[in-house]
């Protein structure tokens, strides 16, 4: 994994305050982005669709654990960013790790986020 900042969202898992859908907005560094929890795996991911700005925010898990958007109902893998779909874009992700100390989310140092 190329060389990251990681970055705390939050003191514990019990901070982030997620919506039915499994999913909530943080912000990391400045940068506003969605944090998910589904089947135990927590997530983070653009907080807009990169087809057409559908906010993420609003999306959900289906069966598979895909995140899904709610504009187009593109799907796409949480952790990785791929479309699993079939559209071929792509959902900017960052990785997540659960600490004693907090909630990270790992960033490219020097990385310009959109």
């Amino acid at each position: 994994m190329p060389d990251l900042k990681w970055v705390r969202i939050a003191e514990s898992t019990s901070e982030i305050i997620l919506g039915p859908n499994g999913i909530a907005v943080v912000e990391a560094d400045g940068k506003k982005m969605c944090v998910g929890l589904h089947n135990g795996v927590w997530s983070a991911f653009a907080f807009k669709c990169p087809h057409a700005g559908g906010l993420m925010a609003n999306s959900w898990f289906d069966a598979q654990g895909n995140v899904v958007c709610p504009l187009h109902r593109y799907r796409f893998n949480p952790v990785d960013g791929r479309n699993t779909s079939g559209e071929g874009y792509y959902l900017k992700t960052w990785p997540v790790e659960v600490r004693e100390d907090g909630v990270y989310v790992g960033m490219k140092k020097g990385w310009m986020l959109w």
